[in-house]
């Protein structure tokens, strides 16, 4: 089947063989593929295209008179390139396409945090102290308005007014940090 004799339509007889095998074993070897490869559809067509190749490259195994039929020798093929392909795909890292890495979350690592929590105290020392009382109930103690104020001895509208003048001293004197004070 490799080379082949030329037909007046230009084709070889090899070209013809290999036709015949696709519209003949093409559906059943197609459907091994697929649940093979896990329902990848492409991946199955790129393997029935291999397995064709392969029977392309080995006439001599299509002709053997051993059996009535090349369809065995064909699934046989087929899954054996299923199993290389999915061995191979597990020897090396998967692949990241550009949708998961656009969407991936962004973690700062830990020098960066550290930092910006030095330039967080820096700033709250330069609060009031009543500012900074409220402050550090309410944000960094999780304390609830009406909890803050029966520490503190104050009405619960006062908490919320040094909370928020607090936290607008707090962003002039971190600019870059405006955003995570809202």
């Amino acid at each position: 089947m490799t080379a082949g004799t030329t037909l007046p339509n230009g084709t070889t007889t090899a070209e013809h063989e290999l036709a015949a095998l696709q519209r003949e074993h093409g559906r059943p070897l197609f459907a091994l593929l697929l649940r093979l490869c896990d329902g990848d559809r492409q991946r199955a067509e790129d393997l029935v295209q291999e397995t064709l190749v392969r029977a392309w490259q080995h006439p001599e195994a299509l002709r053997a008179d051993d059996f009535d039929s090349v369809r065995p020798w064909l699934l046989t093929v087929g899954r054996r390139l299923a199993i290389d392909a999915r061995r191979a795909r597990q020897a090396r890292p998967p692949e990241v396409g550009d949708a998961i890495l656009e969407n991936a979350r962004v973690i700062s690592d830990h020098a960066e945090r550290a930092a910006e929590m030095l330039d967080v105290r820096e700033a709250v020392k330069t609060l009031t102290p009543e500012h900074r009382e409220v402050l550090v109930l309410v944000y960094f103690q999780g304390a609830s308005v009406a909890e803050a104020a029966e520490t503190l001895g104050i009405p619960p509208g006062t908490v919320k007014s040094r909370a928020y003048y607090a936290l607008r001293a707090l962003r002039r004197v971190l600019p870059g940090y405006a955003a995570d004070l809202r």
